[in-house]
């Protein structure tokens, strides 16, 4: 199946916290969107193996997106040759316009090295001939594809940006992002968790920032280019 976006996260929740919103509104638009889970995020803090796969799915199903995982093993994600490639796989097989995933992180290891993983994986999806290339079985018998757009949303854990290259006004949604992250009670705290606390802080901080209740920002491996200029929406300081 073809997706008009794939956001791929080191765990779940990741895609939820970083862009929830987002996903919301983009689809409420119509837009299929795949998150794809690099670890299986466990062990949890509050729960047995497995109940984190079954709130992801939840999750997604409340924001009206589709997800899978690859697997691997939470805590230990490296930026490895396999890794690139399974990544690579998957854009080629989905074939998305836009890929979305965490960057310029280093408070969780396996945030640190989503950037290098997606950037490297991107790339290798557009390139033709791995028949030639030793190891690179598993991409020779797919067609190229090349992505329009390489976004990365900022990762709550780490500081404030103070500079970004575009935001997206959430307040509609931001509900629905709630109840998506109140299902992952197997790592937040059902009550007054403290870091969902200081995550739904920021989205208010940078929509305090744009005039707006709630907005999640968002960072470009490339420059902006747009047609019109008119697309931009006003903010409070012009």
């Amino acid at each position: 199946m073809s997706y008009d976006a794939l956001v791929i996260s080191a765990h779940p929740d990741d895609a939820e916290t970083q862009m929830g919103g987002t996903l919301a509104l983009l689809s409420d638009k119509g837009q299929p969107i795949l998150i794809v889970d690099l670890t299986n995020g466990e062990p949890t803090e509050f729960a047995e193996p497995g109940i984190r796969a079954r709130q992801a799915d939840e999750a997604a199903r409340i924001l009206g997106v589709e997800r899978l995982s690859l697997g691997l093993q939470d805590r230990f994600l490296a930026d490895t040759l396999e890794t690139r490639l399974r990544v690579a796989q998957l854009i080629r097989e989905h074939r998305p316009r836009w890929v979305y995933s965490t960057g310029e992180a280093c408070v969780h290891p396996d945030h640190a090295v989503m950037g290098s993983i997606v950037r490297a994986a991107t790339f290798l999806a557009r390139l033709g001939q791995w028949e030639r290339v030793p190891g690179g079985e598993l991409l020779a018998q797919q067609e190229a594809w090349a992505i329009e757009r390489l976004f990365f949303p900022h990762c709550k854990m780490e500081p404030a940006w103070g500079d970004f290259a575009f935001a997206v006004d959430v307040s509609t949604v931001y509900e629905r992002k709630r109840q998506a992250l109140a299902v992952y009670q197997s790592i937040f705290r059902p009550q007054n968790d403290r870091l969902l606390t200081l995550y739904e802080a920021e989205d208010q901080y940078y929509g305090r920032m744009l005039g707006t209740a709630y907005a999640e920002i968002y960072r470009s491996a490339s420059p902006l280019l747009v047609e019109d200029p008119t697309v931009f929406l006003p903010t409070i300081h012009g």
